[in-house]
């Protein structure tokens, strides 16, 4: 029973300190739509990974780009990334999951969150820009183009102006202008599976927000 009591203690403790992590990221997202921050951060060594069943986004763009941090030993490092950027995303039945390895006297433990589980309340974001690593989905297109140089992305047909509705490079990234990119006026993602480094947007509302801590990794918004 006395370890049980330790255990228990111990997982108040874990929460506490990834409880707050949430509050930053909402801070985070504050300051970037009032313009306070640089888009660009130093990103953790834990990758996460994010289901949904329906991603609808408008003004989307995608581009080649390189995220650093550092291990979770603080070593540097370097993860090739492909940024997706959307104006405007709404996002039905969202699960995002992470895993803090060998946690001292409990082992692995992931963090599992879920919003926008009804269907008539999805998760909302404005200006969102995901850092991807893997992607598996069924998409549709409107408007496509594939090939054009990242840093005209969005730009309209003089390469200057900034077209309405069109994200282009985040400030801030290692993205090549000149590199590839395709943008497409809007784009629907359905059975998404996708692991990612980090997510960036101007707001994130995340109704039906829940989140929860368990042991071991079955828990995981999808395996593999």
């Amino acid at each position: 029973m006395k370890s049980q009591v330790r255990g228990g203690t111990r997982w108040k403790r874990f929460a506490v300190v990834m409880v707050p992590s949430m509050a930053a990221t909402a801070a985070i997202g504050v300051g970037l739509a009032q313009g306070a921050l640089a888009a660009s951060f130093a990103i953790s060594g834990q990758e996460f990974k994010v289901t949904t069943d329906r991603l609808k986004g408008d003004g989307f763009v995608q581009y080649g780009s390189v995220a650093e941090g550092h291990t979770l030993e603080g070593k540097p490092f370097g993860a090739p990334v492909a940024v997706s950027g959307f104006d405007h995303a709404e996002i039905t039945n969202m699960c995002q999951s992470v895993v803090t390895p060998k946690v001292p006297f409990i082992g692995d433990v992931t963090l599992r969150l879920t919003a926008g589980t009804a269907k008539d309340k999805p998760v909302v974001a404005e200006g969102i820009y995901l850092d991807v690593s893997s992607l598996k989905a069924d998409a549709e297109f409107e408007q496509i183009d594939i090939g054009i140089a990242a840093g005209v992305a969005g730009k309209g047909p003089d390469g200057k102006t900034d077209l309405p509705g069109r994200p282009g490079i985040q400030s801030g990234t290692k993205a090549n202008p000149h590199g590839f990119a395709q943008r497409a006026k809007t784009a629907t993602l359905t059975n998404v599976e996708q692991k990612a480094w980090a997510t960036t947007a101007a707001t994130f509302k995340l109704p039906n927000l829940n989140l929860s801590l368990h042991r071991g990794t079955d828990k995981e918004c999808f395996q593999g």
